[in-house]
């Protein structure tokens, strides 16, 4: 808790040489025990030291009744006695402490104590003296009957004894209690009649300054106490009440007691700051005869006082601003609204000049240099007020002016010097004081440009060391303003360059008006032509401006460019921006490529920004030439396609006549504030925060000055477009170019200009970049299909673009084709060509000619898409053009629509060839007259057709197919050589006048005769009748040989026995679809007789794993050939065994039906590592004529076993 030293006023009464022998005593132990302060309203507890001022008991100290007095009269009052005889108590004493309380009553006062001081002396020279509580008892009977505790014994006071300390101690306190709660209960009745006095305020006849008086002996009484914040709060208090008065005042609810401080200012010497308190001024307010600076000094030096002790000084520099500010809108309300308030001009300049001063100086006075260094954020806005006020009153006393004052100036300035009154004496001595500064700034106009110079200075110092910069601008803007007064121009160019650079930089749109103007006025005093021109033309096209003011700057372009007229000189270069901007431009022809010798305008407008119509010799447009690599080969058809349709290009308009705005900063990032009491949760608070606000307002960098010249510089160069003498109105003028091309090359558009006499405006880059070609190239031949890709066999148009270039068509010309016999070309009837399209009029030259009708271009439009997988061929076709003594060969590629394979197929010994003819384009085919034809001219083979009909479509991405049955009387050759051919045509298009050869198909296949016929036959167990599944059921497998030897036998797997032939065959029994599980060996090795009808039947176990109708296992056939042929040291890879279902032992052929083939799987890795490097047999699938499978397709009907609980049915 706090601790603080309370003075508290106490009265005494009864035997006063008592009380005066035990004072010094008293006041030194009082003070020395702290006491715990409870205050009302919750407000936290203090720990205080006690202090006490005793005076002797009047009638006149006790409060009257209405009396609002804090510190005028005790708090307690104290009897003092020392009375140890009965009689002379009941004598004297008794009727005194009667009389004593009964002044006491009369005055409602019920603080009271009764001390009895016991001497052992004069106990002793008394017989008859009765016990010293007997005359305790006495006084509490006859005075304190229920307050017993107001009468205390103080035992020899002046002793230094043990008895004494304790009775002291205990007498102290008992006083410090009381003390403490009689300062208690009357200041927080004084608050309460504060608080009633001021909610009455709104009753007639109310006195603020009774008021005022009252709240300030609070703030005495806390001041006295040491809490210097409690005391700066009531004058706050009485600060925010006076000024919400005068604000309702403005808006029309005026207070009858404002009245009294409306009187006329007659005095305004500042603040008074060196005085704890100004009673002159306080007495102005105690007698209501004070003026509202009256009134805000003495409580502005209260609060000055009160944050001192509190150590703020930087505080006070703070409330100072505040004050200053709000003292002349105060006035400046009251005098303007109802003229009560009459202030001389200037008079609150010199307050507000002293005060800001006198508050330097106040801070200045308790702080070291170092902490006034260190806050000269907090007292910089003082030093600028002051500078500021200093120069109304040069302005106003005529001390800047170029003549000096005159007479009426003179008077002015005597008049605020009387005002001043004389200097106070608490600053008589100071040498820099306030007082003598103003009085010496106002003597002379010399005087004052020192004091105003070294003020501004210092401020802009001050401002720029705390980063300020706008601020220290604005400060040296004003003191360009007084150099301009003082005709010093060439001091004043410098501050107004800063100041617009800063304005520029953050983008404020009327201070960059305003500044220019000054900046304009100084450059013509200077003789800064180019510069003033530069700034005129800003100015002229400025918004912000009057008409008459934007006219007045044009009109001195103008002026200075018909002088100039007459004799020329150098060319003034100004920036067009300020003068004129391009808004689009637009070429003729649009897509801005013309041929060597053609003609291309280029319309622009150009939105004049002067208020008047402007004049102007010449408007020019610099063209940079450039011939890139190769760019001269560049055909009119490429620069088309590499340029805008519509040939207009528009350019960004400049929204901002400065070239930093606030266009340029981040956009506002705003959201919403709420704030909720946390009691009731209902909204207290609500507004709008800005995130960015550190992005928004830090300070904008520039490198180089903002308004130099720009430097630009014109382009000479043999390349211009030129349009003289036009008249550029206010807004939009169009402007037309013409050009005729004579090089070939590119041609950028770089630089704008218009010349005003000698004053030239440029735009030194025109961007985006505008550029036009000009080509002349060798005439060009290009030929490609109308659709995406040639088919070959049908009639097919090409489209051949013939670029003439410089080369002109005559009557007669013609193209002269020379192809091969395998391509035709098909003419019209009535002529050979026709043209297309023509791109171009005869006259410019250049030409593009179609020969052949063309079709919707979409049509086969997917063509080369589907024809990635088409087989392709290129015919060359060689053109003679009349520009050239030079053949032209050209390639054409074709890609087949078709793409055709053949099988043969088998029933028993009966042959038949499919051939399949896919459609791999996008169009639909008419297909006829199929034919299959045997190229050998065998008379003993016939091919039958199976196909009934003559003619068949084949649409897109289908297929068609052909099948003929192969019949012999003889045996037949063992290959067969086939030519397929069929005749198609487009099915979209009508009969074609010419006719089209078929498209033909040859092929060849070997060994189709059917050598061996295998059939697999599944037997259920004995004793049933179906297969079930997870029992063993018997397959047996015939191989049957159906034809005698021949010549497809003849290989190295025949052997010749004594009577027959025979050869080695291997079969394996597969089951893919794993519907059945083969028991033992699934394969093996059997010596087959090559003789009709032979049979070799293979007997092996197998197990439905389904029921169901299950198809049977497959039986594959392979030729055995055996490892010591001719063929078997060669270890290729195709004479190996690499299907992983099979391995062949090397003694299989010594064991033909005996297992030679182990399962799959189990000796493989042996045999691998066994027999590593050694000549393996080999198999050779046997062709797909020569095995015919009997059972393909059969199926066995399973039925599931009694015991399963899981029922698995293959379907198939």
């Amino acid at each position: 808790m706090a601790v603080a030293s309370q003075v508290v006023q106490a009265s005494g009464a009864g035997d006063q040489n008592l009380f005066t022998s035990i004072y010094p005593t008293l006041s030194q132990q009082l003070p020395r025990e702290p006491m715990e302060w409870r205050r009302s309203y919750g407000r936290a507890p203090k720990m205080i030291h006690l202090e006490s001022n005793f005076v002797q008991f009047k009638e006149e100290l006790l409060p009257k009744e209405g009396n609002k007095a804090l510190l005028t009269f005790p708090f307690l009052h104290i009897y003092w006695t020392e009375c140890c005889d009965t009689e002379v108590y009941k004598a004297t004493v008794k009727d005194d402490l009667t009389k004593w309380q009964n002044v006491l009553k009369a005055h409602s006062s019920v603080d009271w104590l009764i001390v009895v001081v016991e001497n052992d002396a004069k106990k002793r020279n008394k017989t008859n003296i009765l016990p010293r509580t007997s005359i305790v008892d006495k006084i509490r009977n006859d005075f304190c009957n229920k307050q017993s505790d107001r009468c205390v014994v103080l035992s020899d006071p002046l002793k230094d004894s043990s008895r004494t300390q304790e009775s002291w101690n205990a007498f102290l306190t008992k006083l410090r209690t009381l003390l403490l709660m009689s300062f208690t209960k009357n200041l927080g009745k004084f608050e309460d009649d504060m608080r009633t006095l001021r909610e009455k305020r709104t009753e007639p006849g109310w006195s603020f300054c009774d008021y005022f008086m009252v709240q300030e002996e609070l703030a005495f009484v806390f001041e006295m106490l040491q809490q210097f914040e409690d005391a700066l709060v009531q004058y706050d208090e009485l600060d925010a009440l006076f000024s919400q008065y005068v604000v309702n005042f403005g808006a029309g609810d005026g207070a009858n007691w404002l009245t009294f401080f409306c009187q006329p200012v007659k005095s305004w010497n500042g603040l008074i700051l060196r005085k704890p308190i100004d009673m002159e001024k306080r007495g102005l307010i105690q007698r209501q005869e004070a003026t509202l600076l009256d009134l805000r000094s003495y409580l502005f030096s209260r609060q000055c006082t009160l944050l001192l002790f509190l150590q703020r000084p930087w505080e006070v520099a703070q409330r100072a601003l505040e004050l200053l500010h709000g003292c002349v809108q105060e006035l400046k309300l009251l005098e303007f609204c109802r003229d009560w308030v009459s202030v001389q001009p200037g008079a609150l300049d010199c307050w507000v000049f002293l005060s800001c001063l006198e508050v330097l100086q106040r801070i200045e006075g308790c702080c070291d240099r170092a902490q006034i260094d260190s806050n000269i954020a907090h007292t910089v806005g003082l030093w600028s007020y002051a500078t500021e006020k200093l120069k109304s009153l040069g302005y106003l006393c005529g001390l800047v002016s170029e003549q000096g004052p005159n007479s009426e100036d003179l008077n002015r300035t005597v008049d605020l010097l009387a005002g001043l009154g004389a200097e106070r004496p608490e600053t008589a001595n100071t040498a820099q004081s306030p007082y003598k500064k103003l009085k010496e700034a106002l003597s002379s106009v010399e005087a004052f440009e020192k004091h105003y110079l070294d003020l501004s200075h210092a401020t802009i110092e001050m401002y720029t060391s705390i980063g300020r910069i706008r601020s220290a601008k604005f400060v040296g803007k004003d003191l360009a303003e007084f150099y301009m007064k003082k005709k010093s121009p060439q001091k004043a160019e410098i501050y107004l360059q800063g100041a617009l650079k800063n304005y520029l930089a953050e983008g404020w749109a009327l201070p960059i008006t305003h500044t220019r103007k000054q900046l304009a006025e100084c450059q013509k005093h200077l003789g800064q032509i180019e510069n003033y021109l530069q700034t005129s033309s800003l100015l002229a096209s400025d918004r912000h401006l009057t008409g008459n003011e934007r006219e007045y700057f044009c009109r001195e372009i103008l002026s200075f460019a018909s002088q100039q007229a007459d004799s020329p000189g150098h060319k003034i270069v100004l920036p067009m921006h300020s003068f004129a901007q391009l808004r689009d431009l637009h070429f003729t022809p649009s897509n801005a490529v013309v041929h060597v010798g053609g003609v291309l305008s280029v319309e622009i407008t150009v939105c004049s920004q002067m208020p008047v119509p402007v004049h102007a010799e010449q408007i020019a447009i610099s063209v940079h030439f450039s011939i890139e690599k190769n760019n001269y080969r560049k055909t009119a058809e490429w620069l088309t396609k590499h340029k805008t349709a519509n040939g207009i290009v528009s350019f960004p308009a400049e929204t901002s006549p400065f070239p930093t705005s606030q266009n340029s900063l981040p956009a506002l990032e705003l959201c919403e504030m709420f704030e909720r009491s946390p009691s009731d949760n209902s909204l207290h608070t609500t507004g709008i925060i800005c995130k960015n606000v550190h992005v928004l307002l830090r300070k904008q960098e520039s490198g180089a000055s903002l308004e130099a010249p720009s430097g630009a510089a014109l382009e000479a160069g043999a390349h211009v477009l030129k349009c003289t003498a036009v008249t550029l109105e206010p807004g939009p003028n169009a402007i037309t170019f013409r050009t005729q091309a004579k090089e070939p090359g590119t041609y950028t558009l770089r630089q704008l200009c218009a010349s005003v006499g000698p004053v030239w405006f440029v735009l030194p880059h025109i961007y985006p970049l505008v550029q036009y070609d000009v080509y002349s190239q060798e005439p060009q031949l290009h030929v490609e299909p109308l659709a995406d890709s040639l088919l070959a066999g049908i009639p097919q148009k090409v489209k051949f673009t013939v670029t003439t270039g410089h080369y002109t068509v005559k009557n007669g010309d013609s193209l002269q084709l020379s192809n091969v016999e395998a391509m035709l070309i098909l003419g019209h009837e009535e002529n050979r060509a026709v043209i297309y399209s023509n791109m171009r009029a005869p006259a410019t030259g250049g030409e593009s000619t179609v020969l052949g009708m063309t079709e919707p271009h979409g049509k086969h439009k997917d063509t080369q898409k589907g024809g990635h997988c088409m087989a392709t061929m290129d015919h060359k076709v060689s053109i003679d053009c009349p520009w050239s003594i030079y053949s032209t060969v050209i390639s054409l590629t074709f890609s087949m629509p078709f793409r055709t394979t053949h099988s043969l197929l088998s029933s028993g010994t009966r042959k038949y060839v499919q051939v399949c003819v896919q459609n791999l384009s996008e169009l639909d085919f008419q297909l006829s007259d199929s034919h299959l034809v045997d190229t050998g001219d065998s008379t003993d083979l016939r091919l039958i057709p199976l196909n009934t009909e003559s003619e068949q479509r084949i649409h897109s991405r289908q297929a068609v197919f052909f099948v003929w049955e192969l019949k012999w009387t003889q045996e037949p050759p063992p290959s067969l050589h086939c030519r397929f051919s069929v005749g198609f045509s487009p099915a979209s298009e009508e009969r074609l006048s010419v006719s089209l050869k078929p498209y033909t198909y040859e092929f060849q296949v070997d060994n189709f005769l059917t050598l061996y016929s295998v059939r697999a036959e599944i037997s259920p167990p004995p004793g049933t009748e179906l297969c079930k599944t997870g029992s063993l059921c018997s397959l047996e497998v015939s191989i049957t040989r159906l034809s005698d030897l021949s010549d497809a036998d003849k290989d190295e797997a025949l052997t010749e026995r004594e009577d027959y032939f025979s050869t080695k065959l291997m079969y394996e029994v597969v089951d893919n679809s794993s519907n059945w599980a083969v028991c033992g060996k699934s394969s093996g090795v059997i010596s087959m007789p090559v003789a009709a009808r032979a049979t070799h039947r293979v007997h092996m176990e197998v197990m439905p794993l389904f029921a169901g109708y299950l198809p049977l296992p497959d039986v594959r056939l392979f030729k055995y050939l055996p490892h010591h042929s001719a063929h078997s040291s060669q270890l290729d890879a195709d004479s190996w065994i690499e299907n992983d279902s099979l391995s062949v032992d090397k003694h299989v052929d010594d064991q033909l039906d005996s297992g030679s083939v182990q399962s799959r799987g189990s000796t493989r890795s042996v045999a691998g590592s066994e027999h590593k490097g050694l000549p393996m047999p080999r198999l050779r699938a046997l062709p797909p004529g020569q095995a015919f499978n009997a059972s393909a397709g059969t199926q066995v009907l399973v039925i599931p076993s009694q015991d399963d609980h899981v029922l698995e049915v293959s379907v198939t």
